[in-house]
């Protein structure tokens, strides 16, 4: 029997790998001697070079200073980075990074912008069929990166509404929701977050037909994403965004008010 195919590089992995070695022999350097500079091996450098291993976060930022490169490994890694999110979840993060205002209903996990590190990992590690360890590390990985938008200028505005139900869900145990309350509460002083929490109480509420986020792009387009089970939607029809985005407004609407909503996660910290 033989042995199995080996998958082929993506063509962004390919891309970058072809960026780096322009530019190191453009510089006039072997792999070994930009290895050097780098803090790498000749060997890492090749490993990169030929797709026989991702390139990391530390691999790219000290290739970029090593060759003196004006942002164009960065440019290249644009999209090699973007491969680490889940396919069908790739164009959405494109446009959630360059939205203006992100309104989003969360009604079975946090979302993934207020997710601390160990609530992701935690959360990832409960997926099936089960994912490798590696591929958790990734997937962590690439949604601490969105969290960049929280800080991003110019500013977006971010709105969440979470279930009540959703943190009260012990993901990862204790420790691990007890630091994640504390990031929730500190992600809802910030001036572009307004983090609201619907509670188990209510009988009923316009978010029973499930999660949706709503963006508005820099061109002032209002779009609607939604996803469940690996799979996904994305919303353009006018008619369509209308009711959608007039049902988050509802949702909004129905929630507990911000102050009451850090009372609450103030009093779900205190019950751990």
């Amino acid at each position: 029997m033989g042995q199995p195919k080996k998958k082929a590089a993506s063509p962004a992995a390919q891309y970058f790998a072809e960026v780096l070695r322009l530019l190191r022999t453009a510089k006039g350097r072997s792999q070994n001697e930009l290895g050097d500079v780098m803090g790498y091996s000749g060997a890492a450098v090749s490993a990169v070079e030929t797709c026989a291993k991702p390139a990391t976060d530390e691999f790219i930022e000290a290739a970029e200073k090593a060759l003196g490169a004006g942002g164009l490994v960065l440019a290249a890694a644009k999209y090699l980075r973007l491969e680490r999110y889940p396919e069908h979840f790739q164009g959405f993060v494109q446009l959630e990074q360059e939205a203006l205002s992100v309104s989003s209903y969360c009604p079975q996990v946090i979302h993934g912008l207020l997710q601390t590190k160990e609530y992701a990992h935690a959360l990832l590690s409960c997926a099936f069929p089960p994912l490798e360890d590696d591929e958790v590390e990734q997937l962590v990985s690439a949604r601490m990166e969105r969290r960049a938008l929280l800080d991003r200028r110019p500013i977006c505005v971010i709105n969440i509404v979470i279930e009540e139900a959703a943190l009260r869900c012990r993901v990862g145990g204790p420790e691990v929701m007890r630091a994640q309350y504390e990031y929730l509460l500190a992600c809802a002083q910030r001036p572009n977050v307004v983090l609201q929490v619907m509670p188990s109480s209510t009988t009923g509420h316009a978010g029973l037909q499930g999660p949706l986020t709503v963006l508005e792009t820099p061109e002032l387009t209002t779009l609607v994403y939604m996803e469940g089970n690996g799979h996904s939607m994305l919303v353009s029809q006018p008619d369509e965004v209308g009711v959608l985005a007039r049902r988050y407004a509802m949702i909004s609407r129905q929630a507990l008010r911000p102050e009451e909503s850090i009372a609450l996660i103030e009093q779900l910290a205190g019950e751990l």
